[in-house]
């Protein structure tokens, strides 16, 4: 029986070394990751037990992720093991001006292959408290969409509480159906809201007139009071939403920021970090939901799990990988203004 649970795809991670551009020399970093599988392990990382619900096929590949998933705490009863393939995804790390690149090569993935009616969620849900998902996913094919579906309702009904993170994927949807086809009637089931502006507008097309001062870092955080309200009134069901702020100057200095509104509550806005030196912006988005998901959890005041989340993610920005490698500790020590990077001995 385990208290959290996630439900998604993790790819194999082909990265090219440090900040070289695709093949310029003949090999490439393998790693794990994926939004929901990232969010299941840091979870696990802040002390909460959680587990990782999804497909892989019975080869060394999808051993190799399962073992990888079980060295980091995550329970992994639930990972049915079929299908033809785990899904790659291959990552270029960007540099200043430069952008990072992410191409995929997930098609006919173990997870895309499975349809409604293949996990039991009533016997995955028992005893669990809640359940995470994203806009992920549903983009695959409509099989993933489906399946999406009955997840959020089966978990709805068990009386879990439903996390989603709208990650917008464009290069994902290409099966016929654009992302607010989906998400909007998908987000009806959806307790806790998880986002950036982006993905509000392009998953479910809800915007507002966000300014962004391309390469200025600066963000008119008030149009984002605007955009929390929206949410939360176009959809009844939603008791929360929580949306990261990023302000871009160049791929490696970004200021780290989010903000957030419980219904009938106020709009809270954290404490905005400067990252000057980022190791590793993927997964970003993901470290910030499982410390929101954990904030929410292990704080009682809602600016504390804002703070909680918003620092766990800003540690994010400094570990290599997709998975965020940073305890409950850590992120409290930066909460409480332990950021100068001192060596501890």
């Amino acid at each position: 029986m385990t208290d959290f649970l996630s439900f998604g795809e993790i790819m194999l991670r082909l990265r090219s070394p440090g900040y070289e551009r695709f093949f310029q020399s003949p090999s490439l970093e393998a790693t794990f990751g994926g939004g929901e599988a990232n969010v299941a392990v840091s979870l696990c990382n802040y002390g909460l037990d959680a587990g990782f619900i999804s497909a892989l096929p019975d080869n060394d590949i999808g051993q190799a992720a399962i073992n990888q998933l079980r060295g980091l705490g995550v329970d992994t009863s639930n990972v049915l093991r079929q299908g033809d393939r785990v899904g790659i995804y291959f990552l270029e790390t960007g540099a200043n001006q430069r952008a990072s690149k992410v191409i995929y090569d997930r098609a006919h993935s173990s997870i895309g292959q499975c349809k409604p009616g293949d996990f039991d969620w009533p016997a995955i849900f028992k005893g669990a408290k809640w359940l995470h998902i994203t806009g992920i996913t549903p983009a695959l094919t409509q099989d993933s969409a489906d399946l999406s579906m009955e997840c959020v309702k089966a978990a709805q009904a068990a009386g879990l509480t439903v996390s989603c993170d709208f990650n917008f994927r464009g290069k994902l949807w290409k099966y016929g159906k654009t992302a607010p086809d989906v998400m909007r009637d998908l987000v009806k089931y959806v307790d806790v809201g998880i986002a950036n502006e982006e993905d509000c507008q392009k998953s479910l097309g809800i915007s507002v007139d966000v300014d962004v001062e391309s390469g200025s870092g600066h963000l008119d955080t008030s149009k984002y009071e605007e955009l929390t309200s929206k949410v939360l009134d176009i959809y009844p069901n939603m008791k929360t939403i929580a949306i990261t702020l990023r302000a871009a100057v160049n791929a490696n200095v970004n200021g780290w920021q989010a903000c957030m509104r419980n219904r009938g509550g106020d709009f809270l806005l954290s404490k905005k970090y400067q990252l000057t030196d980022i190791v590793d912006r993927v997964g970003g988005g993901d470290s910030f939901a499982s410390a929101f998901i954990a904030g929410l959890t292990l704080h009682e005041e809602p600016q504390d799990s804002l703070d909680f989340a918003v620092a766990g993610s800003a540690l994010k920005h400094s570990v290599l990988g997709d998975f965020n490698r940073v305890s409950r500790a850590e992120v409290e020590a930066l909460m409480g203004g332990d950021g100068s990077g001192r060596v501890q001995r």
